[in-house]
């Protein structure tokens, strides 16, 4: 099935330790995240839209995206340690990890500064403003404003929060895969949206043993299809209607580790059918969502992604930051 929007990942051999060079996340860590942050988080609900297709409605999460789990996750196992201070909490971030440390440092009473590329949608910046978070506005890409809170974090000691590539992090993406696990009796896979891969590393983790987990990325910003082609964590120019959310220019190694050793298929979505998807999003289920939160609706209505017959899918919808004037 391998073609122009298709592949796989080759899967390592079931019950092996995966031989990686880098921490992995397992699925005790996941566990423990989920105790950690009830309470923070919300349980999103699921919606079946058909005998074969169940969206998990995680744009209904705290600050409208699944990275408040991380986020939260990352905090208070940094207090548990000590490593909370006073100096508080640095991130780079498109928009939503952002809002999700902000959201995660006001609850926990710390200070957030929160670097942003000048590309990010004003919907998100003064959104962040409104969570009392530091914003600062830097370069043209994450990469570039990933730079300034690493410099940032080491002059101030605050603390660094990686939006996506951080064991703390990817445990607490995992926790919405736990909850796919006790509110779906049957599923067969689940469309992850790619940008960084924090979240198909926690996904995969969580149910990779259970089902089969699909990542789905932009024909303009396909990070881990390249990194899967060239068999080791490569730069990836990105661009394209996604790239606010969907626009890490290199995978995380975390989430390289986990789509290697749960076989993580890739499909790649044409840009059109991600505007057309949102759309219908809107148009049919009343879901404003932001345009890399439609990339798994994409997958599926364009056919990129096509389930075999009788297949349930799970498609995690994952995030509503977007300006709803612009939905039609």
């Amino acid at each position: 099935m391998t073609d122009l929007h298709v592949a796989t990942a080759p899967r390592h051999r079931s019950g092996e330790p995966w031989q990686g060079g880098c921490v992995t996340v397992t699925l005790d860590d996941i566990q423990q995240a989920a105790h950690r942050i009830a309470g923070h988080v919300r349980r999103t609900p699921v919606l079946e839209v058909s005998p074969t297709c169940v969206f998990k409605l995680e744009l209904l999460q705290h600050v409208g995206s699944f990275k408040p789990r991380g986020a939260f996750n990352r905090l208070l196992s940094a207090r548990e340690q000590g490593a909370l201070t006073g100096s508080g909490v640095v991130t780079a971030s498109g928009g939503n990890a952002g809002l999700a440390v902000a959201y995660a440092a006001r609850e926990l009473g710390v200070p957030a500064r929160i670097f942003v590329p000048e590309s990010a949608p004003a919907a998100k910046i003064a959104r962040l403003r409104t969570l009392d978070a530091d914003v600062v506005q830097v370069g043209t890409e994450y990469a570039e404003a990933y730079v300034a809170a690493v410099e940032a974090g080491e002059q101030s000691g605050a603390m660094l929060a990686h939006a996506y590539d951080q064991p703390e992090v990817v445990a607490g993406q995992g926790t919405l895969g736990l909850e796919l696990l006790e509110q779906i009796e049957k599923f067969d896979t689940v469309l992850v949206a790619v940008g960084g891969g924090g979240l198909i590393a926690g996904i995969a983790t969580a149910v990779g043993d259970r089902a089969k987990v699909v990542g789905v990325e932009p024909v303009l910003a396909p990070t881990m299809r390249r990194t899967l082609e060239a068999g080791e964590l490569v730069d990836v120019p990105v661009s394209g209607v996604a790239a606010d959310s969907l626009g890490a220019r290199r995978l995380g190694s975390l989430a390289f580790e986990a789509v290697r050793k749960y076989g993580v298929e890739s499909v790649l979505v044409e840009e059109d059918a991600i505007v057309a998807a949102r759309t219908e999003l809107w148009r049919e289920y009343r879901l404003a969502v932001e345009h890399g939160a439609a990339v798994t609706q994409a997958a599926l209505s364009s056919g990129a992604y096509k389930p075999a017959p009788g297949e349930r899918v799970v498609s995690v919808v994952c995030g509503a930051n977007t300006d709803p004037a612009t939905l039609g």
